[in-house]
């Protein structure tokens, strides 16, 4: 059994609340070259970013020669990271960290963590979870909350506020981090599932895994976890986090 992981880093250019988003310049460096950047800091033993997009293929291929290119008929990341494994002939035993692509200031300890503790633990799937700061980003539909078992399994994930009955204890509440780790048998076995009623309800693809009964051990992660970037805000202040860092 394989100790060692690699990261594929899925990156398609069509985005509608920031166009051409992996492509945008921060700093002098586009998005995914960032990501990439940041990826290759990790212990893993390779980083691939899988694309259907030849603009981002051309530009990926300026600063990396693992730019990997797929299908544009993928609806999903998952697909997306099971077409380059394919391409890879990765074995079916390789752990793979899927770090989506708007993740420039993703914690490097964050992403080794995550690996060693799918490492250790008899789970399908490995995801991050972390405590909210604040009343408003529960609330908010786009930060997507988790319920853990005592073992640290997750149970439900929702857009909405679970635990209902909201209260202003925000240690009784958990926003999910979309980073997964799996082996590769786990997902041939993932994309061959339909979508589920409630992926379909919440818009959250990990529902499907859930519902067909693989089990997802989560890692509560306690340091700082900068957003990623989604919107024209995002980049914005992602601008001025790393100009205040130059300073």
């Amino acid at each position: 059994m394989s100790d060692s992981f690699v990261i594929i880093i899925p990156s398609r250019l069509a985005s509608t609340r920031l166009p051409r988003k992996p492509l945008v310049d921060i700093c002098g460096k586009s998005l995914i070259q960032r990501v990439y950047e940041v990826a290759n800091k990790t212990k893993a033993k390779n980083v691939y970013i899988a694309t259907d997009d030849n603009e981002i293929f051309d530009h990926g291929n300026n600063f990396s020669e693992n730019v990997i290119m797929t299908s544009k008929d993928h609806i999903s990341g998952t697909d997306r990271i099971h077409e380059a494994a394919n391409k890879l002939k990765l074995n079916s035993d390789q752990i793979i960290i899927n770090l989506q692509g708007d993740e420039p200031f993703v914690p490097i300890n964050l992403v080794d963590s995550l690996a060693e503790s799918f490492m250790s633990s008899n789970c399908d799937i490995g995801t991050v979870i972390t405590k909210f700061l604040d009343d408003e980003d529960i609330l908010n539909p786009n930060s997507v909350k988790v319920s853990i078992s005592n073992t640290n399994k997750a149970l439900y994930f929702s857009r909405s506020v679970i635990p209902n009955n909201f209260t202003n204890n925000l240690q009784n509440y958990h926003r999910h981090i979309g980073i997964y780790a799996y082996r590769k048998s786990t997902l041939d076995r993932l994309v061959v599932l339909p979508p589920s009623n409630l992926e379909l309800l919440e818009k959250l693809e990990q529902l499907r895994f859930i519902e067909n009964s693989f089990t997802i051990k989560t890692l509560n992660y306690s340091g700082n976890i900068p957003p990623g970037i989604d919107t024209q805000a995002d980049l914005s202040n992602a601008i001025n986090h790393i100009n205040n860092d130059n300073r």
